[in-house]
Formats: structure tokens, sequence, C-alpha cells
């Protein structure tokens, strides 16, 4: 005895079971390409980063919240290879087997008061202003103006610029 209809019920299982084996198949690729990236190449635009080392080859970071003291970068934006980052940024590249997992460019985040190491090489790293690596402490942070006129130029002795978002850090010596 044969139901009008059961062909149909058999084709909308069959093509629910596919979609839900296509859907798994993917994001289970995905899973496991996310699986080797560090959980600093997992961040997301808008997340920070603190350099616990700097290195030209092999950095050691970790993610931190933005209020952090430590969290020196923020994630201006992310991609999957090598893209040339805006001037103010700096490029961290993580590899595995010879490729490219993640390609992010960070912006500097820093504090009003805090010190950091500046190395043409390694990027930017948190430091205490009476450890002897200090490069810069930061005298004021302004947000919303990319503008190095909005510094004092009888205390700042540099500065740096984000232009999005908008913000100037004005510069000084760490032991002063």
């Amino acid at each position: 005895m044969k139901f009008a209809g059961t062909r149909t019920l058999v084709r909308l299982v069959l093509a629910l079971v596919a979609v839900a084996v296509a859907v798994l198949a993917v994001s289970g690729c995905s899973m496991l390409k996310d699986a080797s990236k560090s959980d600093t190449a997992k961040s997301k635009v808008g997340d920070c980063i603190n350099v616990i080392e700097g290195s030209a080859t092999d950095s050691k970071t970790t993610p931190v919240d933005c209020s952090d003291q430590k969290a020196v970068y923020k994630v201006a934006a992310v991609y999957d290879k090598k893209t040339d980052c805006k001037e103010e940024e700096t490029s961290y590249e993580e590899t595995l087997n010879g490729g490219t997992t993640a390609f992010l460019c960070l912006s500097p985040n820093f504090k009003e008061g805090a010190c950091y190491n500046e190395s043409p090489s390694t990027g930017y790293k948190y430091v205490a202003c009476t450890a002897p690596e200090a490069s810069f402490k930061v005298l004021k942070r302004i947000e919303g103006q990319d503008d190095e006129f909005a510094c004092d130029a009888n205390t700042a002795t540099s500065f740096r610029i984000v232009h999005d978002p908008k913000t100037t850090f004005c510069l000084g010596n760490p032991k002063g």
C-alpha cells in the first residue's frame, strides 16, 4: 500500500540531511583552520593585544582587555593573507608550515602615564617607566584628534598619531 506524498517526504528528508552534512563539513573545516591559530590570530577588529616578547620572527603575544595597561595594540584590520597596513599601523603575521594563517594590522593603544619600549624590529612593548629599556612615556592621549600640534611643545619630545579612530599620543622622556 502506498501513501500519497511519500516520495515528496523522502526527498525533503534527504534534502535536509544533505544540507546538514554540508553545513557540518564547512563549519568543521573552518574550526580546523581556526584550531591552528593562536589566540592573537583569532582576534577581531577592536580587540587589544599585549606584547609579552617582541621578535621579528616569533613574537609572544596575548589578547587582553583594552582598558588594561598592557594593551599595547588595538586590532585595526584582519586579513587571511599578507596585506599592506596603514603607515601608523604595525603588521602581525602568523604562519604555519610556510603559509599565512592570519594577518593583522595593529594600531597603538597607549595609555596616558604609561611607558613603552620601541624597537624598529619588534614594535612596542609595555614596560615600567623605571626600566632601563623604557623608550618613551605617554604624557597625553587625545581622543578625537589626529594633530601633532595638540601636543605641548614644551613637554612633548615626539608624538604618534592614529587616524582611525583619530587619536594623538604626546610622548616624552620616561624618566621625566
